[in-house]
């Protein structure tokens, strides 16, 4: 029974700890969520697998503004870039300016970046599409862009 008691315990812990360190451990780009705030991942290729979480109020590179997915049915062809543009318009830049506070027609200090899925991910089903602000100046940010 004491065994029994030990693993749960640990097993606690180990969750408390997660959620508690959340903002601060790596996870699949695919994990992240609105508000998240996280550093730009070092890997030089295009496919981006792992992100550095940082609390939004120490120093950063991004942050999520918009996590959607996109409606195309499973087996249909893989994006072109006219039509993720399409999209990141209708689903993130439409939410500029209520996230930020900012007008993203005026904007030249905080850009818009977007994460979406590979062509081999997008051949298995996955439809994420995370859009993020970044500072155009490529400076480290130390406070969330959410407007209040």
């Amino acid at each position: 029974m004491r065994g029994w008691l030990f693993r749960i315990g640990i097993i606690a812990v180990i969750a408390i700890g997660a959620f508690v360190l959340r903002d601060r451990l790596s996870s699949g780009a695919i994990d992240l969520a609105v508000r998240d705030c996280f550093d730009k991942p070092t890997a030089s290729a295009e496919t981006v697998e792992d992100v550095q979480h940082q609390p939004c109020t120490e120093a950063h590179d991004n942050e999520v503004m918009v996590v959607t997915e996109h409606p195309a049915a499973k087996g249909a062809a893989y994006l072109s870039d006219e039509d993720i543009g399409t999209f990141v318009d209708e689903k993130c830049v439409s939410v500029y300016q209520a996230y930020s506070g900012r007008d993203p027609a005026t904007e030249s200090e905080i850009g818009l970046g977007w994460y979406v899925p590979t062509a081999e991910g997008w051949k298995d089903g996955t439809r994420k599409v995370i859009c993020y602000l970044y500072r155009n100046d490529g400076a480290k940010m130390t406070a969330p862009l959410k407007a209040p």
